[in-house]
């Protein structure tokens, strides 16, 4: 009796672990880009970066360890050198790139690696109700 509990355990863990994973996700084309970010739910931080990119390596963990417990937020990754048409229409010139999306609308972006409180910020305009667009 006592195995099928553990079982059952580990069974449970595996589930809660799968469905955190969805809210990260990999951005393969601009169509993957459209149902998955411009027409969520959800508002989604899409994180730009370059495997050659040191700061992108710094960054991507940070960023999925702040969205990770976030039900309410979900984390989209594009790889530029695989994705120049996104690239070019979002006017990616240095990565990292960030972009916040809520409604399908850009509401906050910041480029490099930059502190922990300006990451947070972007994470509470993107968590607010009525969440309004930069002018």
């Amino acid at each position: 009796m006592l195995r099928n509990v553990n079982i059952f355990r580990l069974s449970r863990r595996a589930i809660s672990l799968l469905s955190r994973s969805n809210k990260k996700f990999q951005i393969t084309d601009n169509t993957e880009f459209i149902s998955k970010v411009m027409n969520s739910n959800v508002p989604v931080i899409v994180n730009f970066h370059a495997e050659w990119c040191d700061p992108c390596k710094i960054l991507t963990p940070k960023l999925e360890e702040l969205v990770g417990p976030m039900e309410d937020l979900h984390l989209a990754i594009i790889d530029v050198e695989q994705n120049p048409e996104l690239v070019h229409t979002f006017e990616v010139k240095a990565v990292p790139a960030v972009i916040a999306v809520s409604n399908g609308l850009v509401v906050d972006k910041f480029i490099g690696l930059v502190e922990a409180g300006m990451i947070e910020n972007l994470i509470n305009k993107l968590r607010k109700p009525g969440v309004k667009t930069q002018s």
